[in-house]
């Protein structure tokens, strides 16, 4: 059986920089390092605040956290049981669907919207998303899949790093929590930039999908890395939709994706749970 090892999130310094306007109210000047004139950051390193972040946030999404991620397939078994997906190049197309047009972006936006909620302390809305999230979700399977995780991502979480406001925000989302949004509100309450948290957590999504995908194709090792680099302009557009987009254009096109979670549920032979 071939088994796809997935690559750990690596971000540059800029990504993890928070962005603090002067305590005067004016903007802060731009300054564009120079091709002799190498970027403050980069020769400096991290601050203390931004490798913390930083270091949390490749744990948090890392393969090896575990959120039992290893276990659901979105529905892919189904899509290649189906045929829908044969080979790599159907798994890539199948995927890029579901980032541009399905639970990818529709995460994203869930999650950025969470972080900000949590981030500026509003209860109330932090509780409107979870809600909206999770009823968001189209099949029992995926219900499943994404409430197991999110579940498990918080009380790992809470575990390992745990913080009053945490634990607070945990509170005012109610029972059910989704897994983006328990990415989006445990990052924020540990002040992990919404940037960088939204293009890691569609990797780590898209990087899952591609594992299930490897194991039911199968696929190899380098089949399975080509695919997550052809994905990679597909997995920045996404969360550039998602960081810009309201809780309006939530929506989603991917009926053939939401037929196979719920075709999942009956399948005669399975090896995952969703």
């Amino acid at each position: 059986m071939n088994i796809v090892v997935t690559t750990i999130i690596t971000a540059i310094p800029m990504l993890m920089k928070t962005n603090e306007p002067p305590r005067d109210g004016r903007s802060a000047p731009v300054q564009a390092a120079t091709a002799n004139e190498p970027a403050a950051s980069s020769s400096s390193g991290l601050s203390e605040s931004e490798a913390a972040a930083l270091y949390r946030l490749m744990t948090w999404l890392s393969p090896s956290f575990p959120v039992g991620a290893f276990s659901y397939s979105s529905g892919i078994e189904w899509a290649v049981e189906a045929g829908d997906v044969t080979d790599a190049r159907s798994l890539r197309r199948w995927l890029g669907s579901m980032l541009a047009d399905g639970p990818g972006v529709c995460d994203g936006i869930f999650l950025a919207h969470a972080h900000r909620a949590a981030a500026s302390g509003d209860d109330a809305r932090l509780a409107e998303i979870a809600e909206l999230a999770s009823a968001f979700v189209a099949s029992r399977e995926r219900h499943l899949e994404t409430t197991a995780q999110g579940r498990a991502f918080i009380e790992i979480a809470r575990a390992a790093w745990n913080s009053p406001s945490l634990d607070r925000l945990v509170t005012a989302c109610g029972a059910v929590i989704v897994y983006p949004v328990a990415v989006g509100l445990v990052s924020a309450a540990h002040a992990v930039p919404l940037v960088p948290t939204v293009h890691a957590f569609l990797h780590a999504v898209v990087s899952n999908w591609i594992s299930a995908g490897a194991r039911l194709v199968p696929l190899g090792q380098t089949n399975s890395q080509r695919v997550l680099a052809e994905l990679e302009p597909a997995v920045s557009a996404a969360a550039k939709r998602a960081l810009g987009a309201s809780v309006d254009d939530l929506g989603s096109a991917t009926f053939r994706a939401d037929i196979a979670g719920m075709r999942h549920e009956t399948q005669y032979t399975r090896l995952f749970r969703s």
